[in-house]
């Protein structure tokens, strides 16, 4: 018995080892020779063979099927691989696939000096590519299992075989592993005696790319004998995913006038297929341009970073002279570097041609002309521009000026942003008996400035001729409010003032009548010639037509025209307080219990219509007693107040107290009201006023109300 060898992975490309038995190991299915190295040629000649290759598949070669990377070449029955046509790149590597029902392989052509126009499968498979595998006895031998992925039916599918030269009898072989027993679950499975592994299912690279699994042998009770040995199984990608445009809408803006070669924007596509392949190496065209003119390649695209650049003259990338500053480009990826074989995908590019300011804006006539009404305000002209410019930019939009004939600012001009026009306007009311004719000068320019070579012309400014036409104007009172003083109660017919209106319209000589308007109180009267105002009836301040000694009342001037104007004047009569008015008590009823101990009775407050000094501070008196004398008793709190007591006990009844009260004007002025109290029986908390009469007020309450109307003084 030979001692067991160490593990050993055997790289090989993409070969399917069916050995039977220890004794095959003599025979190697694949490429006997698995790496070529030529120069490159100046030309690869059609039906030249380039080399020739030598396969076994150690059954025979029964259904021998080779494949080669590039489309441009095949391999014949006798392994000669020849060019399709006359060839002068195809990159730095070609690839051979070769198949049979029983192994596969790859072998790989390194061309030197070419052109590296293609990934190394290298990369791909994640394993150098080596010389024949070695020929010699082992135990577990396992070697990585190249899958194309989209295989169709028949599944199951044997794809590699796994060999332990040293295996005791009754042993057998597991698999493991993310595929297998993990998910996804299913995948591969091994055959326990004879070690084959097969695939089960259709495999896509997009989704899992490599599978990593392990292999070991065990005994009849599950237990480890060898292993686990790492198995990679390889999806070998083919071109089976499109080139897609992702990041869409795609927009772009070029300047007009940009110069050519500039860069517009960039489209880019993603294709799912292997980066590290051709499968996954896109090339980028323009299939269509809508309008096609004035060019019909307006627009380049770098076939490899999907650039798009302008390629016309400035001259033709005039915004105002295109048929539609809108363009719209069919983009084409196509995988496979472009070739005809390659997948395609396509996407469309809108490319807009901004505007920039390269046309002034022009006056559509050198002089306007506007007719206005003295005393109107508002639009009276609008003044109309033309510019080629683009209407949405600045570049269009105008801005007006008033540059002269507008001393007294009464214009002011403003830009509708519907038609760019230039809204003339009145703002402060003209007078035809000042000025009949008024002429401005005006100019425009856009909100952006203009391109360096483009300037303002003449055309840029016009002449706006105003007439102004007169109207019948009301008269106006001066001045206006009118104001005057005087004292209040003075005598019917007294003579208040003179009131003054002019008539604007001095050309026309005309006479003005006066009318009485607004007189709320109808306290007077004005002659309707000579505008004198005097009084119909006694002016009274505290009226409730005064408001703060001031009362208001309105006149009318109307003139002699056809139809007659009418001014409106204002007169404010300050009226002077005189003391007309006398004071008076509150309240004029309290109680009082016929056993209290504190005789306070009330306390009265006083007030008066008159404005100070005809109001306090007041006397208080007790004006006549019906009682003898030193019952009651009347005591100053302040100015405004006094204290209403009993000196002694009183019967329960009603009594009449007359209280005067006299003001601090001159003359003064004095009333007497009549003090209504009330002595009510009080006892056991109740308050008994029935034979004093009707009415039940505590003396507490009137006193705590009397004090709080003292408090709030």
């Amino acid at each position: 018995m030979q001692p067991r060898t160490p593990l050993l992975l055997c790289v090989l490309l993409s070969q399917v080892l069916l050995l039977t038995s220890a004794e095959d190991l003599d025979c190697t299915p694949g490429f006997q020779q698995k790496v070529f190295h030529i120069n490159q040629p100046a030309q690869f000649i059609e039906d030249q063979a380039i080399l020739n290759l030598t396969f076994s598949d150690c059954k025979g070669n029964n259904k021998l099927h080779y494949e080669v990377s590039s489309p441009y070449f095949k391999v014949n029955n006798d392994g000669s691989l020849v060019a399709l046509k006359n060839i002068t790149a195809v990159g730095k590597t070609l690839f051979i696939h070769a198949r049979t029902p029983h192994a596969e392989d790859m072998a790989e052509l390194m061309i030197v000096g070419g052109k590296d126009i293609q990934g190394s499968l290298q990369d791909i498979f994640k394993f150098a590519r080596t010389s024949p595998v070695p020929r010699q006895k082992r135990s577990i031998v396992v070697s990585p299992i190249l899958i194309p992925e989209n295989q169709r039916q028949p599944f199951p599918r044997d794809v590699g075989k796994v060999v332990d030269s040293d295996r005791p009898e009754g042993s057998k072989f597991r698999l493991t592993g993310k595929g297998v027993d993990q998910e996804p679950k299913g995948i591969f499975r091994i055959n326990e005696n004879t070690g084959s592994v097969s695939v089960t299912r259709t495999l896509d690279r997009e989704t899992i790319a490599t599978y990593q699994l392990f292999v070991e042998t065990t005994d009849v009770n599950g237990k480890t004998l060898e292993g686990p040995v790492p198995l990679e199984v390889i999806v070998i990608d083919q071109n089976d995913n499109r080139p897609i445009f992702r990041e869409g809408p795609y927009i772009g803006h070029v300047m007009e006038g940009s110069p050519t070669g500039t860069t517009v924007m960039r489209m880019t596509a993603f294709d799912a297929d292997d980066p590290a392949t051709d499968n996954a190496l896109l090339r980028y065209n323009i299939r269509q341009q809508t309008p096609d003119k004035p060019s019909p390649n307006m627009f380049y695209i770098d076939p490899e970073k999907g650039d798009i650049v302008t390629v016309v003259s400035p001259a033709l990338l005039d915004r105002e002279t295109l048929e539609n500053p809108k363009y719209e480009l069919i983009i084409e990826a196509q995988d496979m570097a472009g070739l005809d074989v390659g997948l395609t995908g396509t996407a469309t590019a809108t490319i807009m041609i901004d505007d920039k300011n390269d046309h002034s804006p022009k006056f559509t006539r050198k002089e306007f002309q506007a007719t206005v009404e003295e005393g109107v305000v508002g639009v009276i002209v609008n003044l109309t521009v033309e510019d080629k410019d683009d209407p949405s930019t600045g570049a269009w939009r105008a801005a007006y000026t008033i540059i002269n004939g507008n001393p007294g600012q009464s214009f002011e001009i403003h830009t509708n942003p519907q038609t760019n026009e230039g809204m003339l306007s009145v703002v402060k009311p003209l007078d035809y008996e000042i000025s009949a004719f008024h002429t401005l000068l005006i100019k425009v320019e856009n909100e952006d400035p203009l391109v360096p070579d483009v300037s303002y012309g003449p055309s840029s400014t016009a002449t706006v001729h105003i007439t102004v036409l007169d109207v019948n104007e009301g008269p106006v009172f001066y001045p206006d409010p009118m104001t005057v003083t005087r004292q209040e109660n003075i005598s019917v017919g007294s003579v208040l003032l003179t009131v003054n209106a002019t008539d604007p319209d001095s050309l026309q000589h005309q006479t003005i009548r006066y009318s009485v308007y607004k007189d709320p109180a109808g306290w007077l009267n004005i002659n309707p010639i000579n505008g004198t105002v005097d009084t119909t009836a006694v002016l009274d301040r505290e009226s409730p037509f005064v408001h703060n000694s001031v009362y208001t009342a309105l006149f009318l001037a109307i003139d002699s025209g056809n139809p007659p104007a009418t001014g409106t004047g204002t007169l404010l009569i300050t009226l002077e307080d005189v003391n007309d008015n006398a004071p008076f008590i509150y309240p004029t009823v309290a109680e009082v219990c016929d056993d209290a101990k504190n005789l306070s009775v009330v306390i009265l407050g006083a007030s008066d219509k008159d404005l100070h000094p005809n109001t306090d501070p007041f006397k208080f008196e007790i004006h006549k007693q019906a009682v003898p004398d030193k019952v009651w008793k009347v005591s100053k709190i302040n100015n405004t107040h006094a204290l209403v007591s009993l000196l002694q006990n009183l019967n329960k009844a009603n009594y009449h107290l007359p209280i005067m009260v006299t003001d601090s004007g001159k003359p003064p002025m004095t009333n007497i009201t009549d003090l209504r109290v009330q002595v009510c029986s009080c006892k056991n908390s109740k308050v008994d006023c029935n034979a004093a009469g009707a009415l039940h007020f505590s003396v507490t309450s009137v006193l705590l109300m009397s004090l709080f109307s003292l408090a709030c003084l």
